[in-house]
C-alpha cells in the first residue's frame, strides 16, 4: 500500500506491507525498514518487508528525503543525520495509522541503513526493538578509502563546495560503476564490489529510481559520521544482528563486531551459512534465514 509520509516542506514515498489475514480487533506490531545507500524502496527494502508482513508483521519501507520518488532538494543527497530524521518521520506517520500499536514499532536496518537505525534508535526510544542485517558504520567506511587521510579529502571537498558555490554547478559522484563493462575496464576485481554492480546495475536488482549518483557534498558529512557514537550509553532497546557469513575485507565484520561489545542488550547473533554480503539483499535461501530468526526476535521483543 503506497503511503507518503510528511516531512516537513516536503514528503517522503512509502509502501507499508501488511499481513494479508489482520485481525483488526489486535493493533499491529510494526517494522520501519532503514535500507542500504542509493536504494530505493522496491530493492532490499522491499524483499524484507513483505517477507516480515507474510510472518505478521506490518512493514514500512520509504525512500529517503532527496533520494528516489521522495521529495527535497538538491538531489542524490546521501545525508547520514537527515537519513536518521526520515526515520522519525516515518514512525510519525506509522504510529498515527489505524491498526498499528505504536507501542510496537522496531526497526530493521540493512548495510548502510543498518547504522542509520542504530544511530537513531540510540535517541528516539520509540523504537522498541532494533534489528540489523550486515549493518555498517558508513563514516568508517568512508574514512577507510581516503588514501591521503579524511582531513586532507575534507580539505579537496572544501575547495570543490567554494567551486560550486562560484559556478552554481553541483558535481556527482558514482557509488558504484554503471555497467560491468565499465567495471572491467578499470580492472575492478574485487567479489564483493563485482556483486554489488551486479545486484545494482543490471535486471536483477535495477531500479529506474535508484540513479547510482551521489551528490559530492555528501562526503564531507559522511566523513565527519560515526553511526554508534554513543550506544553505549544510550541503546537501551534489544538488538538483533544477523550477519552474512563471509564478510571478510568489507568492514562489516568489525563494525558488527563494535557494535555488538558496545550495545547494552544484545539479544542474538545469527551467521547466515555460505553467505556474502550483497547475497543477503535477495537471495531467497538467505533472507528467508535473516527474516526468520528477525520474525521471531520482533515476536518476542515488540
Amino acid at each position: 500500500m503506497h503511503i507518503t509520509i510528511p516531512r516537513g516542506p516536503f514528503e517522503l514515498a512509502a509502501e507499508l506491507h501488511l499481513p494479508h489475514s489482520v485481525d483488526e480487533s489486535t493493533p499491529l506490531r510494526a517494522v520501519v525498514l532503514s535500507t542500504p545507500g542509493s536504494s530505493v524502496k522496491e530493492q532490499i527494502g522491499a524483499n524484507y518487508a513483505s517477507r516480515l508482513a507474510a510472518r505478521g508483521i506490518a512493514a514500512l519501507v520509504f525512500d529517503p528525503a532527496h533520494q528516489g520518488q521522495s521529495g527535497g532538494e538538491p538531489r542524490d543527497l546521501e545525508d547520514p543525520y537527515r537519513r536518521g530524521e526520515d526515520i522519525s518521520y516515518a514512525i510519525d506517520t506509522l504510529s498515527a495509522l489505524p491498526g498499528i500499536d505504536p507501542h510496537r514499532i522496531g526497526i530493521l536496518g540493512i548495510c548502510a541503513g543498518g547504522g542509520y537505525a542504530i544511530h537513531t534508535a540510540r535517541t528516539d526510544h520509540r523504537i522498541k526493538a532494533v534489528g540489523a542485517v550486515d549493518p555498517g558504520e558508513i563514516g568508517a567506511s568512508f574514512r577507510g578509502f581516503q588514501a591521503d587521510g579524511p582531513a586532507v579529502a575534507l580539505d579537496v571537498l572544501a575547495e570543490a563546495r567554494l567551486e560550486e558555490t562560484r559556478t552554481g554547478v553541483l558535481t556527482r559522484e558514482n557509488w558504484l560503476p554503471d555497467t560491468m563493462a565499465e567495471a572491467d575496464a578499470a580492472g575492478v576485481t574485487d567479489i564483493d564490489l563485482r556483486q554489488a554492480i551486479t545486484y545494482y546495475r543490471t535486471e536483477r536488482g535495477h531500479n529506474e529510481h535508484s540513479t547510482n549518483r551521489r551528490l559530492s557534498r555528501s562526503d564531507s558529512l559522511l566523513l565527519g559520521y560515526d553511526a554508534f557514537h554513543l550506544v553505549d550509553q544510550l541503546m537501551t532497546q534489544p538488538l538483533q544482528l544477523v550477519l552474512a557469513e563471509h564478510l571478510e575485507g568489507t568492514g562489516f565484520d568489525t563494525s558488527a563486531e563494535r557494535l555488538w561489545k558496545l550495545a547494552p542488550n544484545p539479544v542474538d547473533r545469527l551467521i547466515v551459512p555460505g553467505a556474502r554480503h550483497y547475497q543477503m539483499y535477495d537471495v531467497p535461501e538467505y533472507v528467508d534465514a535473516a527474516v526468520d530468526r528477525l520474525a521471531i526476535f520482533y515476536e518476542n521483543c515488540l
